[in-house]
C-alpha cells in the first residue's frame, strides 16, 4: 500500500469569491467527508500539492492528511481542474475508516516481452491502463501486475486472466481485454495485397467473355 503525507489548515469561510482569492494567495480549497463525520472546509498549499501529485498515483494512494495536528487517513476521491490552465480549483479527500472497503483506481504494470514481440516482431497494444477494485484500506496494492510473456501474435488478455493480489476483488468486467498482441503492420499488408489481386483477378476473365461474346455477335452478321 502506497502513502503519501499532506498538509492542511481548517477553512471558515465558504463561497465561490473566498475560493478564488485563496487560488490568488497560492492556495487550493478542499474538504474532507466520511462515514460518519461532517463534510469539512480546508486549505492546501497548492505548490505542496502539486509535487505530491507528481509522484504518486492519485487514486490509490492513502493521503495521510494532518489538519491543524490532527491526522486521518484518506483518499483523493476528486481533483477539480481549470479546463483551459488545468491549474487545481478544488480536491475532496474522503477520510478512511478501519474494516470499511472502498472502491479505488489501481494502476496495470505490464512486465516481461510477449512472445509475439520476442519472435515475431510483434506489437504489444495496452488497452487499459486502470482497473477498478474494492479493497481494504490497508490492502491497496500500488499496482497489480500483468504478465505478458507467454502471449503470442492474435491472442489478448482479459480481466479474468489478472493475478490478483489477496483480498482485492475486481469491478470491472472479467471479459474486457487488456492488452492485445498483434501482428506488425508490414505483415499484416502484406497477408491483404494478395487477396486485392485475386479480387482484380477474378473480375479480369469477366472482360474476355464479354469481348468474345461481342466478337461472336460480330461474326454472325
Amino acid at each position: 500500500m502506497a502513502t503519501a503525507s499532506l498538509n492542511a489548515t481548517i477553512r471558515n469561510d465558504r463561497g465561490t469569491g473566498v475560493a478564488r482569492k485563496l487560488r490568488q494567495t497560492g492556495n487550493v480549497p478542499a474538504i474532507i467527508y466520511g462515514h460518519g463525520r461532517e463534510p469539512q472546509s480546508l486549505v492546501i498549499n497548492t505548490r505542496e500539492v502539486e509535487r505530491l501529485l507528481s509522484t504518486i498515483s492519485a487514486g490509490s494512494t492513502v493521503i495521510e492528511l494532518s489538519v491543524d495536528g490532527t491526522t486521518a487517513r484518506t483518499l483523493i476521491r476528486e481533483i477539480q481542474r481549470h479546463p483551459f490552465k488545468r491549474s487545481i480549483v478544488h480536491i475532496d479527500f474522503q477520510e478512511l475508516v478501519a474494516g470499511e472497503k472502498v472502491t479505488v483506481s489501481v494502476p496495470l504494470r505490464f512486465t516481461g516481452t510477449a512472445d509475439g514481440v520476442r519472435n515475431s516482431g510483434g506489437i504489444l497494444e495496452e488497452t487499459m491502463h486502470l482497473v477498478h477494485v474494492r479493497v481494504d484500506p490497508s490492502l491497496i496494492p500500488d499496482h497489480i501486475d500483468v504478465d505478458v510473456t507467454p502471449l503470442t501474435i492474435g491472442h489478448s488478455l482479459h480481466i479474468s486472466d489478472l493475478s490478483l493480489p489477496e483480498g482485492v476483488t475486481v469491478l470491472d468486467d472479467a471479459s474486457a481485454t487488456v492488452c492485445v498482441c498483434t501482428a506488425p503492420k508490414a505483415a499484416a499488408e502484406e497477408t491483404a495485397t494478395p487477396a486485392e489481386g485475386a479480387a482484380e483477378g477474378a473480375a479480369e476473365p469477366e472482360l474476355i467473355r464479354k469481348a468474345k461474346e461481342d466478337g461472336e455477335e460480330e461474326e454472325k452478321k
